[in-house]
């Protein structure tokens, strides 16, 4: 039986959060959570973007890495709320992303919170008058660069599509003057932590196999 244990009311109430931001962008999601180390939970959830969102509580979950519908999950956390709950039967045949190696990130750059939230309103804006056939924004749009970043040995390109998944999972608080969104980036990953959880998405596509 999967067993979900958040001991603080706060924590559940974040984690509720992300999910019911996860599952209104995706009435479908599925969210996966592993305990990142003892007394660390880390929830998962791909978004009609293309990209993954994460936001880490105090916790654990058995088995330590489990997917499950982010509907149930969310009235576990809701209707019956307490430090241990049932987040429903494990779904991980429905996980089809693959997940970063938790090492090997480097420091790329700080940005201000509120310059990101403009960006990310802008582009909403825009996004909203060029609606795709499936109700999001056509890809040519998503793909856009919107930020350039530099540290180090690396250069990081952030597309639009990452700004619209920190938008739609309100990450960013730009109320908060000296609020930062942190970039760090991998050989292979691009990552945003901002105030309420971070965006990571793969810094080149994979290449199909040739059978």
């Amino acid at each position: 039986m999967t067993e979900l244990r958040i001991p603080d009311a706060a924590d559940r109430e974040t984690l509720g959060a992300f999910i019911a931001r996860a599952v209104r962008l995706d009435g479908n999601a599925v969210i996966r959570l592993r305990t990142r180390r003892p007394g660390v939970l880390e929830a998962w959830a791909a978004t009609p973007f293309d990209v993954l969102v994460t936001r880490a509580v105090e916790g654990d979950v058995a088995p330590a890495d489990v997917t499950v519908s982010g509907s149930e999950l969310l009235a576990a956390l809701t209707v019956t709320p307490g430090e241990v709950m049932d987040p429903g039967p494990p779904r991980d045949l429905l996980w089809r992303s693959e997940l970063p190696a938790a090492t090997s990130w480097q420091q790329v750059d700080t940005l201000p919170a509120a310059v990101v939230a403009d960006l990310a309103d802008r582009g909403v804006a825009l996004a909203r008058e060029n609606v795709g056939p499936h109700g999001t924004p056509p890809a040519s749009l998503m793909d856009q660069t919107v930020l350039t970043v530099s540290g180090g040995s690396l250069e990081i390109k952030v597309p639009m599509r990452c700004l619209f998944a920190m938008s739609g999972m309100g990450f960013v608080d730009s109320s908060v003057s000296d609020d930062v969104v942190r970039v760090t980036a991998t050989d292979s990953w691009l990552r945003l932590d901002a105030r309420y959880g971070a965006v990571l998405r793969r810094r080149h596509a994979l290449l199909p196999l040739l059978l």
